[in-house]
């Protein structure tokens, strides 16, 4: 949790476009919220352009993109309304299209109601207390997916 859903065309970026669009939407949320990246998942959903529609048509020939981010509620509105902004921006920019062709919509979920690493969520603010109440091979082996660090970096 986050989680953010990009939605194109099937075709539509590289697999370069789509891990700078995970590394960059992860850094995004990060950044302005300051949770920690773990945390973060982006899923790429490819669909067939008469798969989609928008205002009743199929989205042939044209380029849009919709982003729908899940995370934890309890953000000021202020937060949210710069990572709306911010996240257009990045989409925009590695997808190379217009940013009137990206959509961004940001859903919010109690923390409470979301599972993860094997244990509920904690609410914005307390994530160095939730890491620390997992198993040290569940923190280690995080850490490492995301830093590198190895089992000797923990202590029990």
């Amino acid at each position: 949790m986050p989680t953010y859903v990009v939605t194109v065309p099937q075709g539509r970026l590289s697999s370069k476009q789509k891990m700078q669009l995970g590394v960059e939407i992860t850094q995004v949320h990060c950044d302005i919220t300051g949770a920690p990246s773990y945390f973060a998942q982006v899923i790429i959903n490819e669909v067939l352009d008469r798969n989609y529609f928008v205002g009743g048509k199929p989205l042939q020939g044209t380029d849009h993109i919709w982003l729908h981010g899940i995370i934890r509620a309890g953000r000021e509105a202020a937060v949210k309304e710069r990572m709306l902004v911010e996240l257009m921006k990045v989409v925009s920019k590695i997808a190379e299209v217009d940013e009137h062709n990206v959509q961004v919509y940001i859903s919010e979920i109690l923390a409470r109601q979301v599972l993860e690493f094997g244990k509920i969520l904690p609410n914005p603010g307390e994530e160095q207390q939730w890491f620390e109440s997992i198993p040290v091979n569940l923190r280690t082996r995080i850490l490492a997916d995301q830093f590198g660090y190895n089992e000797s970096t923990l202590e029990e």
